[in-house]
């Protein structure tokens, strides 16, 4: 609870009758943005450019979504706007607002709870619930041949020495000097105060065992060879005081977050797991999806809250959500969840974002909004300077975005995504719209527009890919078997 993870999107969709007029409209639309229009043709030619990527609709689809985002970031450049106004601000930065608000309404939480005098801390060292060590690493990868880990093996045995005839007194210099973590080279070694479990059992093991300032022999671990040293309070009260109070904070969190459960009866719906896999798969669609996934007192926890979560959390968790079990996702889900819910009890408790959060916001956005543009080559005073009527300044911003994706296809510029949030609030300004049976005849294309580059190329078919306009006979491949006699 220290820490989360969240996101907003803010997203309107074309309604129902503007896809099908834009569709009616243009029949061989693949998308729309802002009054553009991707054609099937032109999106085909772009996928088909696209080296080593797969030609399924869906990634054409994705390749669509690029156009729609850059389309309508140039269009917004086009109209004069500058992205850098206080709302765009909020609205483009919320995952970051959101955390340095919740930030805020934790420290709250923390303020009233127990401070530790010196006393206590003298109590709690002596007791050795939590303890404070100290480590030299001197790695051994896992792959590292014998001699290599004999060498290192040797070195651990001279620091050794040298640590055992100074009594431990060098032991964090030595540990600045040798040592292969870089989590605590820089701090002599000291690693975090904690309670027993949090290390790997073969460090774990000999560290328990450490009476105040005893210095272990050459430890063995998956990481390498360790020397651990057990400092005396003296040496470090502060940093013990600290971690002492970072755990009692962690427990009482887990206190604070079980407590949340069970008074707002937090409970799954039927078939979540299923509704889950099937929202990951199409994420424009939704994003309008109502249907609860959690219930809880006081409100719910929709398809359309998940996808606003799952764009701020590592790819890699959408990425596992299709294979993963009912109960994996029954814990996401949950997660989700309480944190929808803690941020609704920080807006209540009425927790601002100071001075000093907003300028960090500030330069986060402006920095993102320059790298964007710098990939575009674009601004709203070049346009205003290139460009005298409205009409002009859309037609060169067209012109910026489809040499960019000429070049980004080719890989003869860096891909510079447009941040999601930003895509989101640009989106819900103006109408776009995805027509699914473009993007499939555009898949069709892309796969015969590369068959035949590649045939001009020289380069093999796959096995299993057929020339284009090629279609497979019906039923099982033949079974080889013995020849025949003629009869």
């Amino acid at each position: 609870m220290r820490r989360l993870g969240l996101v907003m999107t803010v997203l309107a969709t074309a309604g129902c009758s503007a896809l099908r007029d834009a569709f009616t409209a243009h029949p061989s639309a693949a998308a729309t943005a802002g009054g553009q229009v991707l054609t099937v043709d032109r999106l085909a030619e772009l996928a088909s450019k696209v080296k080593g990527m797969p030609l399924q609709p869906e990634n054409v689809g994705r390749l669509a979504d690029v156009y729609i985002d850059y389309t309508l970031f140039a269009l917004a450049l086009a109209q004069g706007k500058t992205l850098t106004d206080t709302a765009t601000v909020a609205a483009t930065m919320w995952p970051l607002a959101s955390q340095l608000k919740w930030d805020h309404f934790h420290e709250r939480l923390t303020s009233v709870r127990m401070r530790f005098t010196p006393r206590q801390v003298d109590s709690a060292f002596q007791a050795g619930n939590v303890r404070v060590f100290q480590h030299i690493l001197l790695q051994v990868p896992a792959s590292a041949a014998p001699p290599v880990a004999q060498q290192k093996e040797t070195q651990a045995k001279g620091l050794l020495t040298r640590i055992t005839a100074a009594h431990g007194a060098n032991f964090g210099a030595l540990a600045k000097r040798f040592s292969d973590d870089p989590g605590t080279k820089n701090r002599g070694g000291l690693l975090n105060a904690s309670g027993r479990g949090q290390f790997v059992p073969q460090f774990e093991d000999v560290a328990w065992q450490l009476a105040p300032g005893g210095v272990s022999g050459v430890v063995r671990s998956p990481y390498g060879f360790h020397i651990i040293r057990r400092p005396p309070l003296p040496e470090v009260r502060d940093s013990f005081a600290q971690g002492l109070q970072d755990v009692l904070g962690t427990r009482l969190d887990s206190i604070y977050m079980a407590g949340l459960d069970t008074a707002r009866q937090i409970k799954l719906t039927g078939g979540a797991g299923a509704a889950v896999r099937q929202a990951v798969q199409d994420i424009n669609a939704a994003r309008r999806d109502g249907h609860p996934l959690v219930t809880y007192r006081g409100g719910s926890f929709q398809v359309k809250d998940l996808i606003r979560w799952i764009r701020a959390l590592p790819p890699e968790v959408s990425q596992a959500v299709p294979t993963a079990t009912d109960a994996q996702i029954g814990v996401l889900l949950r997660q989700l969840t309480e944190r929808n819910i803690l941020l609704r009890q920080a807006d209540s408790a009425g927790v601002q974002l100071t001075d000093s959060d907003w300028a960090d916001l500030r330069v986060a956005h402006d920095s993102t909004l320059r790298k964007v543009q710098r990939a575009l080559a674009l601004t709203s005073q070049a346009l205003k300077d290139s460009a005298t009527t409205p009409e002009a300044r859309v037609r060169l911003a067209m012109a910026h975005v489809q040499g960019y994706l000429d070049n980004i296809v080719v890989a003869r510029s860096n891909y510079v995504p447009i941040p999601p949030f930003l895509g989101d609030l640009l989106r819900a300004g103006a109408p776009w719209s995805v027509n699914q049976a473009g993007i499939v005849r555009a898949s069709e294309q892309a796969r015969e527009l590369r068959a035949q580059s590649d045939s001009l190329r020289g380069v093999p078919r796959p096995n299993n890919e057929l020339a284009p306009g090629v279609r497979r006979a019906p039923g099982p491949a033949p079974v080889p078997g013995r020849p025949r006699r003629p009869q």
